[in-house]
């Protein structure tokens, strides 16, 4: 099944933010309604949603550098930058650094940077410009540039939190949570209202497994930075928990007060994306639709869509919607999402051309890890079902030592069960749904491996489960979920 990952979501969610802004502006952003005090959980697990998107220009030249190893040589050095993004970018959030014009904001802040070499907002502006380029093009050779700019930021301003609040954003990017967390750490203590840190620490948290940290974080993050940004994380953390109920009225509550064309997309893909876990396809159809009308081009609104019209039975409209996002936007999740529907499609060429798209999430991978990406999970989860089943459990178990989130053990669980160690593997299942999120495919995952193991009766209400939550989870993983009951019987 489609390995879309915590991570991919984190990607998805942006900085949110204080009293003052990043560049000490005063600001005095006030709440609009009382969000619900963070619960204080201590269950185990992961984000998200990817930013705005933007066409990959030569993805093709991507993929051959990743797999001859040159994926460093690719784009220019950081010129130095400029212009009309706002003075202390707010965050890389949707809307944000120049929205679907972020190319040209970049050259812009190189020019401007050209020119006054010593200006280390604009140094730590265009390393978050270049962070959220690498999340909007799918393109992970900007990160060593977001490295470089932001090192020429606290070379210029030591211990300024925008370029600190830019390391942790770079961090999670990369998968270094720990990092992102130190970082994250760092700028609050330079600006405790940094939105952008802010924001990187609840992700962190989630990201390492610390539930009940970052939904603390979450509280603190709303009391000093109420906005779009935390409202969502704010959800998320009760998503994780399975308090969907909480999670939609603090997205809708989001969704009441954004007021650009990229906020509103971001969080209605991000409604449409919780109703698409519940299995409430006409809400999450409605959502994406919002979420598109605001912003046409909006990649995660118009994958989610795609997801929809698979699910409900329209297969071909999803082929051509998942072609387009992996078009512009070629990253592990929507590939083999696109793989699985050619497959379930079953027409001539259809294999081969499923083939192509797992090939292609290899030189992803290969081209991440270039770039200094940590893409444990994402192996583990593609290569489980359609690679190296030996290398997807050497990746699933060097994630798990880095950090125990309910995705980590669900891919660890899953790996575990490709090779055959289903005694292992049930421990993770069972640790994966242990927080009450509410996720189809770790249903379908843990009801497998319960079968495998001989527990039949668990099993087979685990998959039971996995359908009725959402019946249409999975291209292919639906489908066999339906035959491994029908042999149960």
């Amino acid at each position: 099944m489609s390995p879309r990952t915590n991570d991919d979501e984190a990607g998805e969610r942006r900085a949110g933010g204080p009293p003052r802004d990043e560049t000490g502006t005063p600001a005095a952003p006030a709440r609009s309604t009382p969000l619900p005090p963070p619960a204080d959980d201590t269950a185990p697990n992961p984000l998200g949603r990817p930013g705005r998107a933007g066409r990959i220009v030569g993805w093709a030249a991507l993929v051959a550098l990743a797999m001859t190893g040159g994926a460093l040589a690719l784009g220019t050095d950081p010129a130095p930058a400029s212009v009309s993004v706002p003075a202390a970018a707010d965050a890389v959030d949707p809307g944000v650094l120049g929205g679907k014009n972020l190319d040209a904001s970049i050259s812009a802040l190189q020019a401007h940077l050209r020119a006054q070499p010593k200006d280390s907002g604009g140094w730590a502006t265009l390393g978050l410009a270049y962070v959220e380029q690498a999340h909007t093009n799918g393109d992970p050779s900007r990160y060593p540039q977001a490295e470089k700019a932001l090192a020429r930021s606290l070379a210029t301003a030591p211990d300024n939190d925008q370029a600190l609040a830019g390391r942790a954003a770079l961090a999670a990017a990369r998968h270094d949570f720990k990092g992102a967390l130190t970082y994250a750490d760092r700028a609050l203590r330079q600006n405790p209202y940094s939105e952008r840190a802010l924001s990187s620490r609840i992700d962190a948290l989630v990201e390492l497994g610390r539930y009940a940290e970052a939904s603390k974080a979450a509280g603190t993050a709303d009391a000093r930075r109420p906005g779009v940004p935390v409202f969502t994380r704010y959800a998320y953390v009760h998503e994780l928990r399975g308090d969907v109920s909480t999670a939609r009225r603090v997205l809708e509550q989001a969704l009441s007060v954004a007021t650009s064309p990229g906020d509103t997309a971001y969080v209605a893909a991000q409604l449409g994306q919780l109703a698409w876990n519940q299995g409430d396809y006409r809400s999450a159809r409605g959502y994406y639709t919002r979420a598109l009308t605001a912003d046409d081009g909006y990649l995660p609104a118009l994958e989610g869509r795609a997801r929809v019209q698979a699910a409900s039975g329209d297969r071909s409209a999803a082929i051509k919607g998942m072609e387009t996002v992996v078009s512009r936007y070629p990253l592990p999740g929507p590939l083999v999402e696109l793989g699985e529907l050619y497959e379930a499609r079953g027409a001539a060429g259809d294999r081969a051309r499923a083939h192509r798209q797992y090939a292609l999430v290899d030189a992803w991978i290969a081209l991440a890890r270039a770039n200094g990406v940590d893409a444990d999970l994402d192996t583990a989860l593609a290569a489980a079902d359609h690679g190296d089943r030996a290398a997807a459990l050497r990746a699933a178990r060097a994630e798990w030592a880095r950090r125990h989130t309910v995705h980590t053990a669900d891919a660890l669980a899953w790996a575990l069960h490709t090779a055959g160690r289903d005694a292992e593997a049930l421990p993770y299942a069972r640790r994966a749904t242990a927080t009450g999120y509410r996720n189809a495919a770790f249903l379908y995952h843990r009801g497998t491996i319960e079968l495998a193991a001989g527990h039949r009766a668990a099993g087979r209400s685990s998959l039971a489960s996995a359908l009725r939550l959402n019946p249409g989870f999975s291209p292919l993983g639906a489908a066999r979920a339906r035959a491994q009951l029908r042999g149960e019987r």
